[in-house]
């Protein structure tokens, strides 16, 4: 007899937010509530290996065990198996992704497996545990990843990207929130620092001044803007932030709609500052 299980689940969230929480394998300590640590062992484009250890069970016994992983984001498959197979002959494991509409995802898990002659359990005891537990599971995943999409996200708590100049934060992002349509941050410009010059193919960006006093350079044309006054930079428009008063600037931007991808979304025309620092 051969373990088969085949379980699904419908995620408010679009598939890319839910493909890549799902997939950072060293965040499932805090996804599943079964493993206490992961190690990765071997990282690649397409794929991972990674040690896996979970929480004591009833007897009080830790078992961990080595797993791969290779997926193919283009048809929203993953493929697992364990390395270690333990008390199992193998055990393979196929996650599918669906999108059934802009903002819900069905994740689907096949398992396919044996247990060994010697192993604690059978392998029909094993299907209904791996059942009962995948339900489990996957509920769980969905509760922490659609509250992920509303949470609420600090200035400081995503990387700063100073390449241009300023300290420029984006903050509600598909990285973040799993965003579909657009993304904000705000840039934080010290006085006389600026912006360097770029413009967006794709995307009309909304700025606004929260403090401070900026000058806009808009293909190449002066516009001043300042506390808690906003201005539309269309697509297409190169522009350049600079910080013209005497105090810190802060402003708020929004771009939309996305950039095909995110490395299409900004065209530089101008060199970024010789020097940036950390």
């Amino acid at each position: 007899m051969i373990g088969h299980t085949d379980n699904a689940i419908e995620i408010d969230a679009p598939i890319g937010f839910v493909w890549d929480q799902t997939n950072d394998v060293s965040g499932w300590p805090e996804l599943f509530s079964e493993y206490a640590k992961v190690e990765i062992l071997d990282q690649k484009d397409d794929s991972v290996t990674f040690r896996l250890t979970m929480h004591p069970d009833e007897q009080g016994r830790v078992w961990s065990w080595v797993s791969e992983r290779t997926w193919d984001r283009d048809t929203w498959t993953v493929r697992a198996r364990r390395v270690e197979t333990g008390p199992f002959e193998f055990m393979n494991i196929t996650w599918t992704y669906e999108e059934l509409a802009a903002d819900r995802t069905r994740m689907r898990w096949v398992q396919d497996f044996h247990m060994k002659p010697d192993a604690p359990v059978d392998t029909a005891t094993m299907t209904d545990r791996i059942n009962a537990n995948t339900r489990v599971q996957m509920s769980l995943i969905k509760e922490k990843v659609e509250a992920r999409r509303r949470r609420v996200v600090g200035f400081h708590d995503v990387p700063a990207n100073r390449k241009r100049g300023g300290d420029l934060r984006t903050m509600v992002s598909p990285a973040t929130c799993g965003s579909s349509s657009g993304f904000c941050g705000a840039v934080r410009l010290a006085p006389g620092e600026k912006v360097t010059e770029h413009y967006h193919p794709y995307s009309e960006e909304f700025l606004f001044v929260a403090s401070g006093t900026l000058r806009i350079d808009l293909d190449g044309e002066p516009v001043t803007a300042g506390p808690e006054q906003a201005l539309l930079i269309p697509r297409n428009v190169r522009h350049r932030l600079t910080n013209i008063g005497e105090e810190e600037a802060l402003a708020v931007f929004q771009l939309s709609p996305l950039a095909p991808r995110p490395e299409l979304g900004h065209v530089d025309t101008e060199p970024y500052p010789e020097q940036v620092t950390e």
